[in-house]
């Protein structure tokens, strides 16, 4: 079963949106009864399962009409989450994934790896979650995960309504059902949610209309996609078959960074992303640097040495 991104950090947001929408006593109460909330003991337990660790190599099947500059963009990204000896100084892509290395089984070593286009929209422009692992089966499937990523406008079931990115895995031959592979799909919500999916980059449909951030790329869809596919990757190499790292029913699971929604630095609260850093010549807001001289904001992520949601800045 695939574990949905937005669905499950939804409930998480509006309790505590619904703590800063009261007027009385004050907002300043509210922030204080939000950050109660927040620092809660959060755990996600460990269910025994597999994890992808070692060598993992990402497989990228592109759906739809992405311009170069748009897939350099995620490319960049994914390029920079392993370069760990050639990245820049924290913070950077590099050191955010290497929270994922204190889960179970040490480092998981991204390596890109084979990339499809179907700019042809071979499917449709209509999309089901079967669909979507038939596309992710187009490449290799051994030792991998296979990331579909769909374009603007191309309408998948549930996005904007229950998620913003998936993960899952399917087996690597039917006939038999002995291994799996894993996979994640993440869409570009800027003509679709921008205010649910590409949020801080946008304004929320709902809760304190707080000016949205600039985007660190200039786009606003594709870097909401960078911070959807950052949380669906992590959550993958986790919690890859539905018996790794997760709270709560494993239909609806809390994961690695879905278990901490809407904290991109400290001092965070509903509405507000909280302290990041400014490019001062182009007013874009980031928290990680990338290769090529790239930014990106990226999510806060469940720490398993801290037992806490941890940040970048």
């Amino acid at each position: 079963m695939a574990s949905a991104y937005y669905f499950a950090t939804l409930s998480s947001l509006l309790f505590l949106i619904f703590l800063s929408a009261f007027p009385n006593p004050s907002t300043a109460t509210a922030r204080k009864l939000a950050a109660l909330v927040q620092q809660q003991p959060l755990v996600l337990n460990y269910h025994n399962g597999k994890l992808l660790k070692g060598n993992v190599t990402l497989n990228l099947v592109w759906y739809g009409n992405f311009s170069p500059s748009q897939r350099s963009i995620i490319v960049d990204f994914l390029q920079s989450l392993s370069t760990r000896t050639t990245s820049p100084p924290p913070p950077s892509v590099a050191s955010w994934w290497q929270t994922t290395e204190y889960y179970k089984g040490g480092p998981s070593t991204v390596v890109l790896g084979k990339q499809i286009l179907d700019e042809n929209y071979s499917l449709g422009k209509a999309l089901k979650t079967s669909q979507i692992k038939a596309l992710a089966s187009k490449a290799p499937v051994r030792d991998s995960i296979n990331v579909v990523l769909t374009a603007a406008d191309v309408v998948v079931d549930g996005f904007c309504m229950s998620q913003c990115g998936t993960h899952g895995s399917g087996f690597v031959n039917p006939k038999h059902k002995k291994s799996r592979f894993a996979y994640a799909w993440v869409g570009n919500p800027v003509s679709q949610c921008p205010g649910q999916c590409a949020w801080p980059f946008h304004q929320p449909i709902y809760g304190p209309q707080t000016p949205p951030l600039v985007a660190p790329n200039g786009d606003v869809g594709v870097d909401g996609m960078v911070i959807n596919l950052a949380t669906v990757l992590a959550a993958t190499v986790t919690n890859p078959f539905d018996n790794g790292y997760f709270q709560g029913p494993a239909s609806e699971p809390l994961e690695a960074v879905s278990a901490c929604p809407g904290i991109f630095g400290s001092g965070s609260y509903p509405g507000y992303p909280g302290a990041v850093l400014v490019d001062k010549a182009t007013g874009a807001s980031y928290n990680a640097r990338g290769v090529k001289g790239r930014k990106y904001l990226l999510p806060s992520m469940w720490d398993p040495n801290t037992s806490s949601c941890k940040t970048l800045v």
